[in-house]
């Protein structure tokens, strides 16, 4: 059987709290009372847990992260940036999906009040914002991955890309390749990546003096049907287009998809460039010219934050922004 720190305090002839006075270096010890004790320790061959210990410390050396779903393309990159920063300072990681809906969030809550862990980061999930900035005000600590704290007001720090930026990067690239006919496929409109990558977009096409109508902005959704879907409508109602810039790469490839299904070609036909750069996009038939978001190492960044927090750094008050890249592949190519 285990050696247990009542063993070490029955040979010591001492209480299991001094014991623990003794490990955490707590409260004034008699010298020889804890001399006594350490030699026991060592006698008896005694590990202390090294989560008891930690708690005894006020630390768990855990750090949760709540996402919506592990399925979403994107996610694994995130988290491996995450585990990466954390793994090399000793930290564990509690891993919360919202994939059962308010029962998920429950567990999560119960894991809350138990503080299960040090702080939090977060990819929101959907309507959990006013909770999670809730928990943040009451003091827990958090760095969200991401720009929906725009919603909040930016009360919560945040590590989040430059959309504006690369959406703009997406359209100087289209009007080079001739493209003066594009279509816009978002993302949500309650996102502010949505906001941020058509404003960068349209911008670009403005100021070329080739300002884009409203028809031409369809409403997606970041799923591959929003982009089966958006394409069919357009050519449906007669839109001429000769690029689509979608808000995500899932919704670029089901763009293509309807492209090639209406018999038209890409990119010769039509220039298709996507945003997020997840693994498939190399692997699409063409591969996909799409803004390479730097998930990883915004992974890292978010992590690192907080552990800098933890060693007394003060969480930042304003976004921490990594810049995307753009990358071209043969959807555009000429």
């Amino acid at each position: 059987m285990p050696i247990t720190i009542a063993d070490v305090a029955a040979r010591a002839k001492v209480s299991k709290t001094t014991v623990s006075r003794v490990l955490n270096g707590k409260g004034e010890l008699d010298e020889t009372t804890a001399a006594r004790v350490r030699a026991v320790i060592e006698e008896l061959g005694y590990v202390p847990s090294a989560r008891a210990v930690n708690l005894a410390r006020g630390r768990t050396r855990v750090v949760g992260m709540l996402v919506p779903s592990l399925t979403w393309p994107w996610m694994g990159e995130v988290l491996q940036g995450a585990v990466d920063v954390l793994e090399a300072e000793n930290y564990g990681l509690l891993l919360f999906t919202c994939n059962r809906g308010d029962d998920s969030m429950r567990q999560f809550a119960a894991q809350v009040a138990a503080k299960s862990f040090d702080g939090l980061l977060v990819i929101e999930p959907e309507g959990t914002l006013d909770y999670i900035a809730n928990l943040h005000a009451r003091g827990l600590p958090m760095v969200l991955i991401d720009d929906r704290d725009q919603i909040s007001g930016g009360s919560i720090p945040t590590v989040g890309t430059t959309n504006h930026t690369g959406a703009a990067d997406a359209a100087h690239h289209l009007l080079g390749i001739g493209r003066h006919k594009p279509l816009v496929i978002t993302g949500p409109s309650r996102f502010g990546c949505t906001q941020q990558r058509t404003d960068g977009f349209l911008s670009v096409y403005a100021d070329a003096g080739i300002p884009l109508s409203a028809d031409r902005v369809m409403l997606g959704d970041f799923k591959v049907g929003c982009g089966v879907d958006n394409i069919r409508q357009a050519i449906e109602t007669g839109i001429e287009f000769d690029a689509v810039f979608c808000h995500n790469d899932l919704s670029a490839f089901g763009a293509m998809q309807a492209i090639q299904e209406s018999g038209r070609s890409v990119p010769g036909d039509v220039a298709v460039v996507g945003f997020d750069d997840i693994p498939m996009a190399a692997h699409a038939k063409p591969a996909l010219t799409t803004v390479h978001q730097p998930l990883r190492e915004m992974g890292e960044a978010a992590a690192r934050t907080l552990l800098a927090h933890f060693e007394g750094a003060p969480l930042p008050n304003r976004p921490t922004i990594i810049p995307a890249t753009f990358t071209v592949r043969d959807s555009t190519a000429a």
